[in-house]
């Protein structure tokens, strides 16, 4: 709908025949308001903060995000007067979205499954009709599902394997434990036996997986469930296809139906996975025990559960997200009732399990165990054939030469987040075995107990080799960084008054800050070498374990005294390592949910990796943009149109983003009125690297080209923000930089005490800003401005300058 003009019509003439104090000629215009929306960055800011004034007023929204202006300026639509020459300045504050609730940063466990999403969305930016694209998409979500499947698994193999069926079965290891004593077989107690050992155990894994539903469903009714916005976005009829991208389209942000039936999906994975133990052990039972009905019986339940599981597998292939508009149909019964049917099918086998059986007898481990290397196997498949699609995908891009690791993120990404989930399940499950034997070491011959399958011991003993990797990158990184200090420390300073002192302690000091802030654009480096070196080590374990059956150390024992004892060493450090893992993860969630700076510090950590819609794991942490982008859109959007008003979005950091993906959600005539300032801003070297789908240069170019104007500010001694790498024909630049940091080199007349090197923060301390800012409202200009077409976009640099 476009926007129509609603300027009032002028008073009428008074009947008084004399003067009028106060009121306006009749013939005079009404004054055109500007609002100046500003929208914080990551880790998030008050709105006392943003507006400068430690008294602020509500103007929309609630408790979780909302509007705030100054209280002298709540009704300034009412004195536009007031404002001839200066901007009425409004904050979203979206900050409680992402880190305002301390148990928020418990999702830090929820961390493989939010990687695994980023890997959907870290595609090239190769044409959506490529055949390529739905092939990555259905990988992407097969590899999400094998993640709920191992962390189901891992909850199986601490509750059934290590406790009911290891601990409770060994006289030697439940002594002295209490909570296991019940289920001693020495006791003859009615849960001793194998099976109702098995059963009693699995509500654990199950109370797991029932929790990351809930908290799926409440989160998906907050985030997903939102308001989309108020208008009917698309694109300009001069805006060429390969210019355009699918942030702009009415369904991006509203992934209602496509997270319920990946979570019913994911949810049924999940609670099949604790009953497949059950079955395998009791069918194993029974044959062994000629019991053919019994037997019967553990095969129709098999059957059940692999009919389940292709109808899982069925719906996350077909589950792909429909973005072109929103999707509000109803799921067919079949895929809501799915969870329902699994939970049926594991009653049934949890009854089958406990029938009574006096013979069997638990020892060794658990059967069904070598499930954790077919799972490791099946990942390294589906990350391999994902590196062969995006290689095709990227093949068939355009002008992507600052695509980080040319188009191989997505694969890399998907590959640590395989990583960092058999850390985490091989970290419990190693923990968990150390303390319940005792002082023996699980798996070793005087050992009470087998302890953890052997796979997660080979798993465990090639992460201090990664670590080692890690390392030696890291001490690159450091002599990259001396190195460009000493090289940018002889132009440092040049950018100042020559008049000025040198002083080399000054000059090294802002030297070694633009060089700490360059080492963002070397994380490709970083995540490349991670990632082959992860790819390499996994097979590698996979191979050991299924090749020997042993635990490294055992392994190893018939070798030379030096590989051996490297070989126990790397299993005993790698598995504490994994468990140190697990516990800091812990420490951190315990300390962010008491210290309130702490929960600020890893709040940040999810504003900048949950900007993107669940496409691939319902149990990913939400996305706060599907929150926050309508209702940026709908803020721009009613003001436009009810006071006819000029607007400039300014976003700082994440911000930028958010309003960035705002602005593509409007429609064209409002897109047409509104002005984009952007300053410390990922949008090109983070989001346009890492994601070239959704932010490359084409997608930039086409954005601006529907708007009125976008400025961007950005400073070498920024770690985060940059360029955007995009000029105009006329010879204009988005870009206004670099900025000078710090503001003077010494001490002056006019800055006696040293400036302070403001990196990341407070770009509106230097006059720049509020010169660019003045320049946006003044090309704001009475009417309605009709979209720009001289506009293209151009790599103006392969990289950062370093001076």
């Amino acid at each position: 709908m476009e926007t129509a003009a609603t300027t009032p019509p002028p008073p009428a003439r008074s009947t008084d025949p004399g003067p009028t104090r106060g009121a306006p000629p009749a013939t005079a215009p009404q004054p055109q308001l500007a609002l100046e929306l500003l929208v914080h960055g990551v880790g998030g800011t008050t709105p006392q903060e943003m507006l400068g004034d430690p008294r602020v007023q509500r103007i929309t929204g609630d408790d979780t995000a909302a509007c705030y202006r100054r209280t002298d300026d709540a009704d300034a639509e009412q004195r536009p007067d007031d404002y001839r020459t200066e901007p009425v300045r409004e904050a979203y504050c979206w900050s409680n979205l992402t880190s305002g609730n301390g148990a928020r940063a418990l999702w830090l466990v929820l961390l493989p499954f939010m990687v695994a999403n980023l890997a959907h969305w870290m595609r090239p930016a190769a044409p959506p009709d490529h055949r390529g694209q739905r092939i990555y998409d259905l990988l992407v979500r097969l590899l999400a599902l094998t993640l709920t499947v191992l962390l189901a698994a891992a909850a199986c193999e601490v509750a059934l394997d290590l406790s009911a069926w290891q601990c409770a079965g060994t006289p030697s290891c439940v002594t002295g434990k209490s909570w296991l004593g019940f289920l001693n077989p020495a006791g003859g107690g009615w849960w001793s036996t194998p099976g109702r050992r098995l059963v009693l155990a699995s509500l654990l894994p199950l109370l797991v997986v029932g929790f990351l539903w809930w908290l799926s469903h409440r989160t998906w009714s907050a985030y997903e469930s939102a308001s989309p916005p108020p208008r009917r976005p698309g694109a300009s009829r001069d805006t060429p296809a390969h210019e355009r991208t699918a942030l702009g389209l009415d369904g991006f942000w509203y992934g209602r139906r496509l997270v319920a039936r990946l979570r019913a999906a994911h949810t049924a994975a999940g609670v099949l996975t604790i009953a497949a133990p059950l079955l395998v052990a009791s069918l194993r039972a029974d044959s062994r025990a000629g019991a053919t009905a019994l037997t019967a019986v553990g095969r129709t339940l098999t059957g059940l559960v692999l009919l389940l599981a292709a109808g899982t597998l069925v719906i996350v292939w077909r589950t792909a997200r429909s973005e072109a508009a929103r999707d509000e149909e109803t799921d067919r019964l079949a895929v809501r009732a799915l969870p329902y049917a699994a939970l049926a099918v594991l009653a049934l086998t949890a009854g089958y399990a406990a029938w009574a059986r006096p013979a069997a007898r638990s020892h060794g481990p658990l059967p069904g165990v070598a499930a954790f290397g077919g799972i490791a196997v099946c990942q390294s498949v589906l990350v391999l054939a994902l590196v062969v699609t995006a290689w095709f995908l990227q093949r068939a891009a355009r002008d992507e030469t600052r695509t980080a690791l040319r188009g191989m993120g997505g694969p890399a990404v998907a590959l640590l987040s395989c990583a960092v989930a058999g850390v985490l399940s091989g970290g419990v499950a190693q923990r968990f075995a150390d303390w319940i034997d005792g002082p023996a070491t699980p798996g070793q011959d005087h050992a009470p107990i087998p302890g953890p399958p052997v796979v997660l011991s080979w798993q465990a003993s090639v992460l201090p080799a990664l670590l080692v990797v890690v390392a030696a990158v890291a001490v690159l990184a450091g002599v990259r960084v001396l190195a460009v200090r000493k090289r940018v420390a002889r132009d440092v300073p040049g950018l100042y008054d020559p008049r000025e002192r040198p002083d080399v302690l000054r000059t090294e000091r802002i030297a070694g800050t633009i060089a700490r802030a360059g080492l963002t654009d070397a994380a490709p480096v970083l995540v490349a070498a991670i990632a082959a070196v992860t790819l390499v080590l996994g097979a590698g374990a996979v191979a050991g374990a299924w090749l020997t059956d042993r635990a490294p150390g055992r392994a190893t024992e018939g070798a030379a005294p030096f590989v051996h004892a490297a070989a126990e060493a790397a299993e005993s450090l790698g598995s504490w390592l994994m468990g140190a893992g697990v516990i800091l993860l812990l420490t951190m969630g315990r300390r962010a949910y008491r210290d309130h700076s702490a929960r600020r510090t890893i709040g940040i950590l999810w504003d900048v990796g949950t900007f993107w819609p669940r496409a691939a794991h319902p149990f990913a942490p939400p996305c706060y943009a599907e929150r926050a982008v309508p209702d940026l859109t709908w803020r721009m959007a009613t003001w436009t149109e009810q006071y006819d008003g000029r607007l400039v979005i300014s976003g700082h950091s994440q911000g930028s983003v958010l309003a960035a993906a705002a602005v593509w959600q409007l429609d064209l005539v409002t897109r047409s009125r509104v002005a984009l300032l952007t300053y410390g801003s990922p949008l090109e070297r983070l989001y346009g690297r890492w994601f070239p789908a959704f932010f490359g240069p084409p997608a930039l170019t086409g954005l601006h080209r529907e708007m009125d104007d976008w400025r961007n500010l950005w400073r070498f001694t920024d770690p985060i923000g940059g360029p955007i790498l995009l000029s105009c024909e006329d010879g204009r630049a988005v870009d206004e930089g670099p900025l000078r940091d710090p503001l003077a080199f010494g001490r002056t007349l006019q800055n006696p005490l040293p400036a302070q090197i403001l990196g990341h923060g407070d770009y509106q301390a230097d006059p720049v800003f509020g010169r660019v800012r003045a320049e946006l409202l003044a090309r704001l200009g009475p009417g309605i401005p009709a979209p720009r077409t001289n506009y293209t976009g151009s790599q103006v640099s392969s990289g950062r300058s370093s001076a």
